[in-house]
């Protein structure tokens, strides 16, 4: 047979030789195509993405008067660094929750047969096939002080326990919300973790504590960073479950943002407290992006001892 490229190509067919068309060639689209298919996507993220972020900066530095004044206020006001603080505060105890709770699910998955497997897999999909407003009204109906919370408590002997209308409401309201992107990604590296790895540990003497700590634990830092980052990222934005579970006395950044918004007709307030959270959310990724870098560089370190 002929290189490829050739003009033709010869086959023998029943001892003669035949002509063949040539090899068809695989074209590699230029730049400019690659660009345009790309076009639509840039599009859609720069009209809801983007532009929406460039107006609050505009608005931020721009409304009532331009300058840095509605900064200024953010920091100066009492108020909105209070509310800041205590976001956070509360999208790290989700978070944390989440870890705990999530964590042994995810590694139950690891170990039980595939049926069970997709069972346990539409348990934590589930929350994906509701409304967030219906699952958060069904939490208003759990949490009143007559709900089947605070019943089931009383007939332990612990309650009536006030729900709704408190933090502890909105964490817990929020951790079943969240539940499935601290799972997720937890089950996709604990299933890649090779077992043999503990099991020599063990073999070597090492206690199942010492051996946790020290052999799977590590290995499964790349899914607990993915999943922390993600709940606590998305628990700085919560808007819903906290404005119908919690109380005005404890809200959170989204709802002081809307009631500027909304109410107050304070764009610009809004546009920097909106700026200031892009800018702790940048900063978060930015730690957790170098957390990650490290555990890379660590694990590469530990192969090649």
């Amino acid at each position: 047979m002929d290189p490829v490229g050739s003009a033709v190509t010869t086959e023998t067919l029943g001892g003669r030789k035949a002509l063949l068309p040539p090899a068809p060639r695989l074209r590699v689209p230029g730049r400019g195509r690659a660009y345009l298919l790309l076009a639509p996507a840039v599009a859609l993220v720069g009209a809801a993405f983007v532009y929406p972020i460039v107006l609050l900066l505009y608005l931020s530095f721009t409304n009532p008067e331009v300058g840095f004044g509605n900064y200024v206020s953010a920091f100066t006001d009492g108020i909105s660094l209070t509310i800041l603080w205590r976001t956070m505060r509360v999208a790290a105890v989700v978070t944390l929750v989440t870890l705990v709770l999530a964590y042994p699910y995810a590694y139950v998955m690891t170990v039980v047969g595939p049926k069970t497997r997709a069972v346990m897999v539409a348990f934590v999909l589930m929350p994906f096939w509701t409304s967030l407003m219906a699952r958060t009204f069904a939490w208003v109906v759990l949490l009143q002080e007559n709900g089947p919370v605070n019943s089931f408590l009383s007939a332990l002997g612990a309650g009536p326990v006030k729900l709704l209308g408190t933090g502890s409401g909105v964490t817990l309201a929020m951790t079943q919300v969240l539940m499935p992107f601290m799972t997720l990604p937890l089950y996709a590296t604990l299933s890649g973790i090779d077992r043999r790895l503990v099991d020599a540990a063990l073999g070597l003497g090492a206690r199942p504590v010492v051996a946790f700590l020290k052999v799977y634990l590590p290995l499964s830092m790349p899914g607990l960073v993915a999943g922390g980052a993600m709940v606590y990222i998305l628990s700085l934005g919560f808007y819903v479950t906290p404005a119908l579970i919690g109380s005005p006395s404890q809200s959170m950044m989204s709802q002081l943002i809307g009631t500027k918004v909304q109410e107050l007709l304070q764009f610009g307030g809004a546009g920097a407290l909106s700026a200031i959270m892009l800018v702790v959310t940048l900063l978060l990724l930015a730690v957790v992006s170098r957390v990650a870098g490290f555990n890379r560089a660590l694990a590469r370190l530990e192969g090649d001892r």
